[in-house]
């Protein structure tokens, strides 16, 4: 195991009926003045929005409101959302929904107290040194945001979908955790949410470090519990214990419990971006079609991690003979279990285009540093394209 610093300052509230106290947990973290980040009509249809607003009535807070934010979020809302904070005086952000709604609060908080355009600390120009504290009140279990010190927007300018440095000082101030604002979901957002987080697993588990007994079975037990969840989430939305434990996954999969220690990957991420840049498709969706084809095209850089994968989480029978066909039979379950999510896993149901690979790769090269990218196995251009290649079959 490598040596690590691992910080989660961020407050959990879970269970029904936790967002009572939202106003409260304002309040507790400094906040005088809010303004309420969302996106469209499900938080007042499933009942969030009447409930968190009414708690912050109740703790004597005001509040001004940004919604409209959509999935793939983009920088406009960041932009205005700024333009809010500081025309309003906003001191507090509180974003109700999901990764994409966290993500915009994040980028608005630290973004509201630079002069310079806020996409100077997704280019590396400047460094993020303080932002504006962000609570929580999440609707969707997939982006893990809500325990994260990550945040991803679309430059709308170009269609750059970048990831800011990562640190610690964006994590959330406190999330609220019901499980029961996820009941209503739509399956395929549900579905969606699921592959998220197991890729934010995945990225951590494939690892070319050794002796991280501990965190290899953090994974698999993850993992486990989302391939046990998340049918019974589809079959029955109103089972509560399965949405509870995808909520919870969701979490654990992406505040990096599961990844210190550990050289990690982010490759199928990485190639991911470049897929919702150019077709607008959902994130979890666009790692079902890539994730996959990345597994295919690295496995035999470590055959037994990839066979050890396919038992410890699938269940598959070890082929001592020849591990690769373990190996091989683990990734082909996971491609079978996305599709039985309702998940696509190639390029045609995405609406992607063989014929775009070559743009994709030369898009993701406008980024610093943009290639080689992945841990477990480094990527350049060439190898962007056979893994996008893959998928495209």
């Amino acid at each position: 195991m490598n040596n690590f610093t691992f910080y989660s300052p961020t407050l959990f509230a879970f269970g029904d009926g936790e967002e009572q106290n939202t106003g409260a947990l304002v309040r507790r973290f400094g906040g005088t003045k809010v303004l309420l980040v969302y996106g469209g009509g499900s938080v007042k249809r499933n009942g969030a929005y009447d409930a968190v607003t009414a708690s912050l009535r109740e703790a004597g807070i005001p509040w001004t409101e940004l919604s409209g934010v959509q999935a793939n979020p983009r920088s406009g809302k960041v932009y205005e959302g700024i333009d809010t904070v500081r025309r309003e005086g906003c001191d507090f952000l509180l974003a109700l929904g999901g990764g994409s709604v966290i993500d915009t609060a994040k980028a608005i908080g630290f973004g509201a107290g630079y002069d310079g355009d806020f996409w100077d600390f997704f280019t590396g120009k400047v460094k993020i040194e303080t932002t504006l504290p962000v609570g929580v009140v999440l609707t969707i279990a997939a982006a893990g945001s809500e325990g994260s010190d990550s945040c991803i927007i679309t430059l709308e300018e170009g269609s750059l979908k970048w990831g800011c440095p990562k640190t610690d000082l964006i994590r959330p101030k406190f999330a609220v955790l019901n499980p029961r604002f996820t009941c209503s979901l739509p399956a395929y957002q549900t579905a969606s949410g699921a592959v998220d987080m197991m890729a934010h697993i995945c990225e951590r588990y494939f690892s070319n470090t050794h002796d991280v007994a501990l965190t290899d079975r953090l994974c698999e037990a993850l993992l486990k519990t989302i391939l046990e969840a998340a049918p019974k989430a589809l079959v029955d939305p109103d089972n509560y214990a399965a949405r509870a434990d995808l909520m919870w996954a969701g979490m654990l999969a992406h505040n990096n419990t599961c990844g210190v220690g550990r050289e990690q990957d982010w490759a199928s991420h990485q190639m991911e971006h470049e897929l919702s840049a150019f077709y607008d498709c959902a994130h979890g969706a666009g790692l079902a079609v890539v994730m996959p084809a990345w597994m295919e095209f690295v496995c035999g850089h470590d055959v037994m991690r990839f066979a050890r994968f396919a038992v410890n989480v699938f269940g598959c029978e070890m082929d001592f003979a020849s591990p690769e066909h373990t190996a091989r039979e683990g990734i082909e379950r996971l491609r079978t279990f996305f599709r039985a999510l309702g998940m696509p896993t190639t390029f045609a149901e995405i609406g992607a285009k063989a014929e775009d690979i070559p743009a994709m790769a030369a898009h993701r090269a406008e980024k610093p540093h943009g290639f080689p990218f992945g841990n477990f196995v480094k990527i350049g251009p060439g190898e962007m394209e056979a893994i996008l290649r893959l998928a495209a079959r």
